[in-house]
């Protein structure tokens, strides 16, 4: 990254739900910025932890045994190989921090292509 990178104005590029894009990356991880509304699919990553932190809205992170509810500045790390399922009521954005290339469905035949933005 040669500039700084506002979330604000990356998000302000796409309107469309569940389709993460990568604004940045280091030591391997893509930096992605998501809007989400509504539920996504039940998915688990075998390889890698999921990491979410909410930059406005609400999320809610279904696991098989429990919600975890976050709000903005609020993270929460879904351990590897552990279904969920987010879950948002309104429009919530999100930064996601990944190993570069995980698709977001945990299949990549199934995920949404990775976009640059």
């Amino acid at each position: 990254m040669k500039d700084k990178v506002s979330l604000a104005d990356k998000l302000a590029q796409f309107d469309g739900y569940w389709q993460p894009r990568v604004v940045g990356a280091f030591n391997g991880h893509d930096l992605l910025v998501v809007k989400v509304k509504g539920e996504f699919v039940w998915h688990s990553h075998a390889d890698t932890d999921d990491f979410f932190l909410v930059l406005n809205g609400a999320l809610t992170i279904k696991l098989r045994d429990r919600d975890v509810d976050l709000g903005p500045g609020e993270i929460f790390v879904v351990p590897r190989g552990v279904e969920h399922k987010p879950y948002a009521e309104e429009e919530t954005h999100i930064l996601l921090i990944e190993p570069r290339d995980t698709p977001n469905t945990g299949d990549a035949a199934t995920a949404a292509p990775r976009q640059e933005i």
